[in-house]
């Protein structure tokens, strides 16, 4: 199936979200559309899926000028899409989420769901395009992974010809989005097409066969996937981007965040923290590496106060394990959680109203009564243009915005409040690369400002630049604190458990610290 979208256009308020695009998508092919966050690609897909109306331009599927007014259009004429957060219902079953509908009855209009044909019919497609999944098991009980392969498989099972995939490794591990890459070329083997919707430079030129570049609602470029990632990345964004994060050596100061015998148990009553131990410094960045699950997550949450733990951890002297979250962020504590809609954001809340989520009762924000709106407004509008947030205004509504500058929001919070602490969880997730430049370089900021900051990255490359030191986590346990020289496969064998022999302690923080700054005097020289 051949897809053209001619001239399409489409504003809100005074933002243009699409102006004027092209762009054709052969059969067969993996189209990669990429684009800074805000640039415009969801809502140009949200267009051809049939989710909004276009002000003007036309849809052709096969030389036929086509309207959707609905995703059940979009749907009947080929086209499938699986949105960036699923649309799945997590207590029904994958064949009752994969029916929904499109259910068959058996006995006529008073009959009954036919539920073997349906899940007979869901292992079909699945066989026929590799993508295994359990029909009978519930979807709250799947990883995100094995979910998103089941929003695949609804759109096959409507007979998708062209599948839109909407950011689709945000929320991915590395293993799944390998995993991922294989399906989607499996698809195209089998004469599907797919419109791969990223910002991520080094995933475009994994697996794509033509790049789209859009910048402020506009195509302003075509690429092939041999082209670098900083050709790639200066059409994005506009001007030369720098890939590589600029840090001097470390400065350590004295200990400023001091964790002992931490232990933690996850929702299901299992240890996911067992008996950490380990020392920040001011002035530098410790990276938290290992596959996700590891026990990163509670973790964090046990520092910020979110989650009970046993032992401690005290930020100069004074305790946050056993106080409350409120408690935490009044001992300076600047927190980026891991999962931007669950903990970092209230959608429904303006952009400047989230700003100001935990600094409402204190000046300028407000006090013990009242809140200063007029404060609370102009800080959102300076925080708007200090982290190029891509809204109409600071009273957007943060539901509004596209993913990234969602995660613009969050980090802008933290950081307004020139934290003690900075703890951040996967701090890039789901931005491009113009902004994760960024953040990278404010986080460095921090640290040259003798601040200490606590990193928690699935992704290897981010810890690597960043860190000073990296404390990598395996079943719950660190099995090492290293320097940030220390090697990937290095790195890796620790991530995978290897060469962790019962108990092994991990390395003393002050010795990584000492080997750290050795290698700097080093490069130094």
């Amino acid at each position: 199936m051949r897809l053209e979208l001619r001239g399409i256009t489409k504003t809100f308020g005074s933002v243009a979200a699409n102006s004027a695009i092209d762009l054709t998508v052969e059969p067969g092919e993996i189209h990669c559309l990429l684009g800074e966050n805000g640039a415009g690609k969801s809502t140009l897909m949200n267009i051809l899926y049939g989710l909004l109306t276009p002000d003007s331009g036309q849809i052709v599927v096969d030389g036929e000028a086509r309207e959707f007014k609905s995703p059940r259009d979009a749907i009947a004429a080929g086209i499938g899409m699986v949105h960036q957060h699923f649309m799945l219902v997590p207590v029904f079953t994958v064949t009752e989420n994969l029916v929904l509908g499109n259910e068959e009855a058996r006995g006529g209009l008073a009959g009954w769901l036919d539920r073997r044909k349906a899940r007979q019919d869901v292992v079909d497609v699945s066989e026929r395009y590799g993508l295994p999944v359990d029909p009978d098991a519930l979807v709250e009980d799947l990883p995100v992974g094995v979910q998103q392969r089941v929003e695949i498989v609804k759109a096959l099972m409507r007979d998708a010809e062209v599948l839109i995939l909407d950011e689709p490794t945000a929320v991915l591990t590395p293993q799944e989005t390998e995993e991922l890459f294989t399906v989607m070329r499996g698809l195209k083997a089998a004469g599907k097409s797919v419109v791969f919707i990223t910002h991520k430079l080094n995933e475009v030129r994994a697996v794509a066969d033509r790049i789209t570049v859009i910048r402020r609602g506009k195509v302003v470029g075509s690429a092939e996937p041999t082209a670098t990632a900083r050709e790639l990345a200066s059409l994005m964004v506009g001007r030369d981007v720098r890939l590589v994060v600029e840090k001097g050596p470390a400065r350590p100061g004295e200990v400023a965040l001091r964790v002992r015998g931490l232990s933690v148990v996850d929702d299901r009553g299992q240890v996911a923290v067992d008996d950490v131990s380990f020392d920040l410094y001011a002035g530098e960045v410790l990276g938290i590496a290992g596959v996700q699950g590891n026990g990163q997550t509670e973790l964090v949450e046990a520092i910020t106060g979110l989650r009970p733990a046993t032992g401690t951890a005290e930020l100069f002297g004074r305790p946050l394990v056993g106080t409350s979250p409120r408690k935490v962020l009044r001992q300076g504590v600047g927190h980026v959680p891991e999962d931007r809609q669950h903990d970092g954001l209230v959608p429904d809340f303006s952009i400047a109203e989230n700003l100001a989520l935990d600094l409402h009762d204190e000046p300028p924000f407000g006090g013990l009564w009242k809140l200063d709106l007029d404060a609370i407004a102009q800080n959102g509008a300076e925080r708007l243009a200090e982290f190029d947030i891509r809204a109409e205004s600071a009273l957007t509504p943060a539901g509004a915005l596209s993913g990234g500058n969602q995660q613009k929001v969050v980090v802008a919070r933290a950081l307004q409040r020139d934290p003690n602490l900075l703890i951040a969880a996967q701090p890039t997730r789901g931005v491009d690369v113009g902004a994760m430049e960024f953040i990278h370089k404010r986080i460095i900021e921090q640290r040259d400002a003798g601040k200490p900051v606590l990193i928690v990255s699935t992704e290897l490359d981010e810890i690597t630049a960043l860190a000073d030191r990296i404390a990598v986590m395996y079943r719950g346990k660190i099995v090492g604190i290293v320097p940030a020289d220390t090697s990937n496969e290095e790195l890796g064998l620790l991530m995978a458990g290897g060469g962790v022999e019962d108990e092994q302690a991990p390395v003393e923080a002050t010795d990584a610290v000492q080997a750290a700054e050795e290698s700097s005097e080093t490069t130094d020289e």
